[in-house]
């Protein structure tokens, strides 16, 4: 990775979805080869599950990490919680963008928009609101209203949009996670397991007019998101949160 994001969160996490405007297959022979050929690539990858969305296949658990891939009804997912390095995060979403055309019948016209996901978790057993508003709006207009006398925040999780091209078609979404509710701010007991989350969604739509190829659009969302937590996400929001953390305890 450009930078080691592992290091800066107790979890950090890869996931891809590819969205579809038709929905997927759900013949078995289809399902079975799509999960048969991933097994063959990642040997471990043998835990083969059913929901109501559709069918997962993820690592097993004696691994130290957790790969995973997914069919649902409108779209196909791949990820993998705190990889070693950025090639292996990446070596899964590579391999189902390949398969997907051939074994799933999915072709760029059917393609709705790809996503890819950097999410980071930071333990805290406190209030997260407070530590949020601490570490990112500190000195702006909505700190001066958090610094009111008596005021307590009930809610706090930032997030923001933006289009990269001025076709709106590759878009940013940035959304830092509060999971500390209004019976904890009350009771002022809050929950141990639950961490911050923050969340980089690079997505490509389809340009209008344009041809589309999958792959490429991958590749450039990978550096598109790396980019972007390199200069942006890691200096002015990661750290301050790492910083009010480490604070507190």
């Amino acid at each position: 990775m450009s930078i080691s994001y592992n290091s800066f969160c107790d979890d950090f996490y890869v996931d891809m979805y590819i969205n579809t405007r038709f929905d997927l297959p759900t013949d078995r022979d289809i399902l079975l080869t799509f999960f048969e050929r991933i097994t063959k690539q990642f040997p471990l990858m043998t835990s083969l599950l059913r929901d109501n969305n559709g069918y997962s296949l993820e690592d097993n658990e004696d691994c130290g990490y957790n790969r995973w891939t997914s069919v649902d009804v409108d779209r196909v997912g791949a990820g993998i919680v705190n990889p070693e390095s950025f090639n292996q995060a990446l070596e899964l979403p590579k391999l189902v963008i390949d398969l997907v055309p051939y074994i799933l019948g999915v072709r760029s016209l059917d393609v709705d928009y790809i996503d890819l996901t950097f999410g980071m978790d930071f333990d805290y057993a406190g209030n997260h609101n407070e530590i949020i508003a601490e570490a990112l709006f500190a000195g702006s207009a909505f700190g001066n209203i958090f610094d009111s006398q008596g005021a307590v925040v009930l809610s706090l999780s930032p997030a923001v949009v933006i289009a990269l091209d001025d076709d709106c078609s590759t878009r940013i979404r940035l959304t830092v996670d509060s999971r500390t509710d209004e019976s904890e701010v009350r009771s002022r007991k809050f929950e141990q397991d639950k961490p911050i989350s923050l969340y980089l969604t690079a997505r490509q739509y389809p340009p209008s007019g344009k041809e589309f190829d999958p792959k490429i659009a991958f590749n450039r969302l990978c550096q598109v998101a790396i980019d972007f937590m390199d200069e942006k996400v890691v200096p002015n929001f990661v750290m301050p949160l790492t910083s009010a953390i480490a604070h507190r305890r």
